[in-house]
C-alpha cells in the first residue's frame, strides 16, 4: 500500500520553470476553490522531483502504480453514471506491462495494449480506415502480418451455445477457413491466381461455375465435372414431389441407372461396354460398330461347306428352327446379342442367296435341254 499523501503546490514562474505536485510532509490537503491554471508543465505522484525534466510533455504520472480514474457522481436517474480507469501496468509483482481503458463501474477491462505490442498494431487514418499492423489501410480493415494474416472468430460457450472456432486467413499458397474446432480441417480454398467466376453464387441462389449470369441452379461454363469417392459414387436427382420418380445414378464397378422407387436397376453399363435393360429399347436407328465382327461374307467361299437343303429341311423339322439360330426358348431363358443374331440372319440371307442361285442355275440348264429336245422334233 503506498503511503497517505498530501501535496504542495508551489509555483514557480520563469521560462524554465514548472508546476510540481510533489509528496511532502504537509498537515492538510490543499482545497482551490477556483481555476487553477498551469503554463508549463505538470507532475502527478508520489516519484516527481523538484527540477522535473518533462521534455515534451505536458502531464506527467510518475510514480510505482499510475491509474487516472473518472468519477462520475451522477445522482439522478436520467444521467449517466458510469466510473472509468485509466491503467497502466499490473500492480501485481511479477504482473503484465499493459495500457488499458477499465469499466471502473461493471470491473472489466474494454481495451488493452501490452508492452512491446508491434509499430502500427492499431491504427486508424483520416478516412476511418483501420489497421492492424500497418499505417496506411487502404479498406476498412486492413491487416499486415509476415505470414499467414487471419481473423479468428471464436464462439466461447458463453450464451449457453457449443464452442465453435473458425479462423479464415490467407498466404502465398491460398485462401481459406478452417475449422479449429474440429482437428483444423479447412473445408474452403481458393488458390491464388483462380480465374474470375470461378464460383458464382446469384442473387436468386443459382450458382455459376465460370459464369456470374447462371441461368439453372448449377451453371458451369466448360470444364469436366469429377466425382470420387471410395466406395459407390451416387448421383441423385430428387423429384421432391414425387419420390417414387427420383433417379439415382450409381458407380461401383458397374454403372447403374435406377429410379429411386422402382427397387430394381433400369439400366447397367460394366467396363466393357455391355448395356442391360430392364425394358424395351426404342431408336429411330441402331449402328453397331464392325470392328472384330465376323461378318458372314466367308458363306460366298469356294471351301464353304453349305448345308444340302435335305439337311436343312431334317433339322428344322426335328427342332422347329433354323441351324446356327436360336430357338424361341433359348431366346427367353437368357439374353439376346442381337448383334449376333444380325449376323446369324445375314449368314442365312447368303446361304438362301447361294441356294437361290444353285436352283437359278438348274433352272437354267432344264430350260436348255427342253429347248434343244423341242428342236429335235
Amino acid at each position: 500500500m503506498k503511503n497517505t499523501l498530501t501535496k504542495t503546490i508551489t509555483y514557480l514562474s520563469g521560462s524554465a520553470s514548472a508546476l510540481c505536485l510533489m509528496g511532502a510532509a504537509a498537515s492538510a490537503d490543499i482545497v482551490q476553490a477556483d481555476d487553477v491554471i498551469v503554463q508549463f508543465s505538470l507532475c502527478v505522484g508520489s516519484d516527481c522531483v523538484n527540477g522535473e525534466s518533462f521534455g515534451f510533455d505536458t502531464v506527467i504520472l510518475k510514480e510505482n502504480n499510475l491509474r487516472v480514474f473518472f468519477n462520475d457522481t451522477s445522482s439522478t436517474g436520467s444521467f449517466p453514471s458510469n466510473d472509468w480507469r485509466l491503467t497502466a501496468n499490473s500492480s501485481d509483482s511479477g504482473g503484465d506491462s499493459y495500457f488499458s481503458i477499465d469499466d471502473a463501474t461493471a470491473g472489466r477491462t474494454v481495451f488493452r495494449v501490452d508492452a512491446g505490442a508491434i509499430a502500427n498494431a492499431l491504427y486508424v487514418d483520416s478516412e476511418g480506415d483501420v489497421g492492424v499492423g500497418t499505417s496506411a489501410p487502404v479498406v476498412e480493415l486492413h491487416a499486415v502480418d509476415g505470414n499467414t494474416p487471419a481473423l479468428r472468430l471464436e464462439q466461447n460457450a458463453s450464451s449457453g451455445f457449443a464452442a465453435q472456432t473458425w479462423d479464415v486467413a490467407g498466404n502465398e499458397t491460398n485462401f481459406f477457413v478452417r475449422d479449429v474446432t474440429n482437428s483444423s480441417n479447412i473445408p474452403f480454398k481458393i488458390k491464388p491466381a483462380a480465374p474470375t467466376n470461378s464460383l458464382f453464387v446469384a442473387a436468386n441462389g443459382d450458382i455459376g461455375l465460370g459464369t456470374q449470369t447462371p441461368s439453372e441452379k448449377l451453371h458451369m461454363i466448360g470444364g469436366n465435372i469429377l466425382v470420387e469417392n471410395p466406395g459407390p459414387a451416387n448421383i441423385t436427382l430428387d423429384h421432391t414431389g414425387d419420390s417414387a420418380n427420383s433417379f439415382r445414378i450409381q458407380v461401383n464397378n458397374t454403372a447403374r441407372f435406377s429410379f429411386a422407387g422402382s427397387g430394381q436397376i433400369e439400366m447397367e453399363l460394366t467396363s466393357a461396354g455391355d448395356l442391360t435393360t430392364a425394358g424395351s429399347v426404342s431408336a429411330t436407328g441402331f449402328i453397331a460398330n464392325g470392328t472384330g465382327l465376323n461378318v458372314p461374307d466367308y458363306v460366298f467361299s469356294d471351301d464353304y461347306d453349305l448345308m444340302p437343303l435335305s439337311e436343312v429341311a431334317s433339322f428344322i423339322k426335328a427342332n422347329s428352327h433354323l441351324p446356327n439360330i436360336p430357338s424361341a426358348k433359348e431366346i427367353n431363358s437368357g439374353h439376346l446379342d442381337l448383334t449376333k443374331m444380325q449376323l446369324a440372319l445375314l449368314e442365312k440371307v447368303e446361304e438362301l442367296t447361294l441356294y437361290t442361285l444353285d436352283q437359278q442355275s438348274q433352272i437354267a440348264s432344264l430350260e436348255a435341254r427342253l429347248e434343244a429336245a423341242t428342236a429335235l422334233k
